[in-house]
């Protein structure tokens, strides 16, 4: 399936400015999903981490700042393997860990997304100001609905449709 904002997501991955990365969406528009094929499509693994699902996550990051040792925790615990500028690192439903990678590990990208982000961010006290970028993720298109679908001639026919008329 293609999703419009993976050049978006290119875009990210590729710029010299780049920090870690917040996916704001509302909830099942498929962030995970599309970070998950960002991941297979344009890095050598993908490193996933829930924390909704393994409470032990957290801890690592309650216990040190250090950058190095919570990758090597997070490494030990799932059994993932994660490289500098190889490996695309997802936090699904995680926050306050962004500013840490930002300020001493920006060789790795990093990547986060839940449902509840939106509700964590209404709380500026606890937000990593300046320490992350962001991207939305809408609903699919009807253009996105189309290619999912197989029609890509009728995808590129509308798109080039300057006016519709009844």
């Amino acid at each position: 399936m293609e999703r419009l904002i993976l050049n978006k997501l290119v875009q990210w991955k590729n710029s010299p400015y780049r920090k870690p990365l917040i996916l704001k969406g509302v909830r099942q528009v498929g962030k995970t999903w599309i970070l998950k094929e960002f991941g297979k499509r344009y890095y050598e693994n993908t490193a996933y981490f829930n924390f909704d699902e393994n409470e032990e996550y957290r801890q690592f990051f309650e216990t040190t700042k250090n950058v190095d040792r919570i990758l090597q925790n997070l490494m030990l615990a799932s059994g993932q393997k994660i490289q500098p500028e190889k490996t695309l690192i997802i936090f699904d439903e995680v926050l306050n860990s962004m500013k840490y990678f930002c300020e001493n590990a920006p060789q790795y990208h990093v990547a986060c997304a839940g449902s509840l982000l939106g509700i964590a961010l209404a709380k500026p006290s606890s937000f990593p100001v300046g320490k992350v970028n962001f991207m939305q993720i809408d609903p699919m298109t009807f253009t996105e609905f189309l290619l999912a679908n197989g029609d890509e001639n009728l995808a590129a026919y509308l798109d080039n449709v300057d006016m519709l008329e009844p």
